[in-house]
């Protein structure tokens, strides 16, 4: 008999951190998975946390940039299984707009193989999965209409 696989939810947030490089725009994604994927910055929030301080924790540990929250990008969901429990989980991760302060993108840890500063047409390029993708659009949008 097959034992049906166990459901789960979890709970993250990450960011879309922005710096002006000249007269462009340019956002930071990581490398993960051996250096097959490129995604956006994301984690799960821990407990006592908010999710906005979530996101910008965990964009300073897999970036190696602090960055200030400027504004919501919303929601993206998804499943994964987790190999080991046999379960399935449903995935939320709240993302938001951030606005480069400082650090080095080599000063990230070691969840991440790379971190690396895209301009927003390469990043959309550049970028794996389908639901980071349409929150960088998102944001490209909304610094357009900010007229950044």
């Amino acid at each position: 008999m097959i034992r049906p696989a166990a459901l789960k939810k979890q709970t993250s947030a990450g960011g879309v951190i922005v710096r002006n490089s000249g007269s462009m725009s340019e956002i930071a994604l990581v490398s993960v998975k051996g250096g097959s994927a490129w995604c956006l910055p994301k984690g799960i929030i821990d407990t006592g946390e908010t999710p906005e301080m979530a996101a910008v924790r965990e964009v300073r540990e897999e970036t190696g940039l602090n960055g200030r929250i400027i504004g919501e990008l919303g929601d993206i969901c998804y499943w994964y299984y987790i190999r080991g429990e046999n379960a399935k989980c449903r995935k939320t991760v709240t993302f938001y707009l951030m606005e480069y302060v400082d650090g080095d993108t080599r000063d990230h840890d070691d969840e991440v193989e790379s971190a690396q500063w895209f301009t927003f047409d390469a990043a959309l390029e550049t970028v794996t999965y389908k639901g980071d993708r349409s929150v960088i659009e998102k944001a490209k949008a909304g610094l357009r209409k900010a007229g950044a």
